[in-house]
Order: structure tokens, then C-alpha cells, then sequence
């Protein structure tokens, strides 16, 4: 009497092709080194953004010494420019455009250095810490600049004294400037410098079928087994 060792109702151990069970767990250990690097990274994304923003102080503070200030003058009836042809004014958005141009290639020259193969929370936190980063730049130098009360700065200095106008921007968008090239400079320095992963193997067509239990192969997983005299 002869039995075969493995029966012809059940999948074989060795069946390359044999799917999981349904709801059989991948292996264990995966999902949580999974979740642990991602909480890594979103961590890294906050410290990241939190340390941009903090740097619009930077840029506020340079804004506020560089920029060329707009010369205005009263007469008591009225506050007019003292040049009527200067460029002061467009010269304050440049100076603005400039500074957040170089934060932008600094930060994400940064960012790369500091985790090369990048990450969708790295570059999130890389685009809001700048934008945070542009506001409170903007911000500072509107509050620390001259007065924004043209009127009552006018009656304190006097008739026909020259003050400066109060700083700001006439083009708001200006403030996606520093975000804008952070993640252009960024992408360009993670599709020419970042780490690639290993392509995988090829295995040619012709082994697909080689090992033990594949269709044609030889193996306990060829259907057949070795039969077993009792």
C-alpha cells in the first residue's frame, strides 16, 4: 500500500506560485518599521519648518537695513514724494526678491544635505517653513520700519522736512519667492544627487520553471512525491 506525501487536495510548502492564505499578516516587523520611519520623518518636516520660519527673522531684519527707504515731504495741507521719479518704492521688492532668493537656494541646499533622500513631509516642511518664513519677514519690517502713520509722522517733523515713507510691498506675491525656489533648487539637487535604490535582478524567462514545486520542476511540490511503502 502506497500513499503520496503530499495530498493532491492541498498546495504544496515549496509552490512558488502557492498564494497566502486570506488573511494571513505580512511579515512581522514590517508595518511598524514602516510607521517608525515615517513618524522620523515628520518629525525632521517640524523641526525643519520651525527652524525656517524662524529664519524670516534673518531675512526681516536684512529687508529692514538694505531696503531703500521712499523720502516724502508735507507742506501742512498735504504729504507728497520728494522725488516724484524715484524708484525706492520698486527698489523695496527687489531688495525683498533678492534676500528670499538666497534663503531659498541656503534652505534647500540645507534640507538636502540634511536628509538626502528627501520625502514628502521633508519637502512639505521645506515649502510651509518658507512661506512662514516670507510673512514674518514681511511682517517685521513693516513693524520695525517707519511709521505707518504718514499724517502724524508729517505734523511731528514739521513743514517742508523730508521723513521716510513706511516699508512694504506693493506686490504681495513676492513672498513666494523664498518657497518657490527652495523646492525648485531642492528637486534639482534630489534628481541629480540623491541615493538611488538598487534596481532588482533580472532573472531570465527561461528559469522561471528550474526550481522544486514550479510547473515542470522536479520537488515534492511537483504533485507527485516519492510514495511511502508501509
Amino acid at each position: 500500500m502506497t500513499a503520496p506525501l503530499t495530498p493532491p487536495d492541498q498546495p504544496s510548502s515549496n509552490d512558488p506560485w502557492q498564494t497566502p492564505p486570506s488573511g494571513a499578516s505580512p511579515a512581522p516587523g514590517h508595518k511598524p518599521a514602516h510607521g517608525q520611519e515615517l513618524a522620523t520623518e515628520l518629525r525632521q518636516a517640524f523641526v525643519i519648518t520651525a527652524l525656517l520660519t524662524a529664519a524670516g527673522v534673518v531675512l526681516g531684519l536684512l529687508w529692514l537695513w538694505l531696503a531703500p527707504r521712499v523720502p516724502l515731504i508735507s507742506d501742512d495741507t498735504a504729504v507728497f514724494l520728494k522725488d516724484s521719479e524715484g524708484e525706492e518704492a520698486v527698489a523695496a521688492d527687489g531688495t525683498f526678491v533678492l534676500l528670499a532668493l538666497a534663503f531659498g537656494v541656503v534652505s534647500a541646499l540645507a534640507v538636502f544635505l540634511y536628509r538626502r533622500r528627501g520625502g514628502i513631509p521633508l519637502v512639505a516642511g521645506l515649502a510651509l517653513g518658507a512661506l512662514l518664513g516670507s510673512l514674518l519677514a514681511w511682517g517685521i519690517g513693516v513693524w520695525f520700519g517707519p511709521s505707518s502713520d504718514v499724517v502724524a509722522r508729517a505734523r511731528e517733523v514739521g513743514k517742508g522736512v523730508t521723513f521716510d515713507a513706511p516699508l512694504k510691498l506693493h506686490a504681495a506675491g513676492v513672498v513666494l519667492a523664498w518657497p518657490i525656489v527652495a523646492m525648485l533648487v531642492h528637486l534639482g539637487l534630489t534628481a541629480l544627487f540623491a541615493p538611488r535604490d538598487p534596481e532588482p535582478e533580472w532573472v531570465p524567462e527561461e528559469t522561471w520553471g528550474a526550481g522544486p514545486g514550479a510547473p515542470g520542476g522536479s520537488g515534492a511540490g511537483s504533485g507527485g512525491g516519492e510514495p511511502v511503502r508501509s
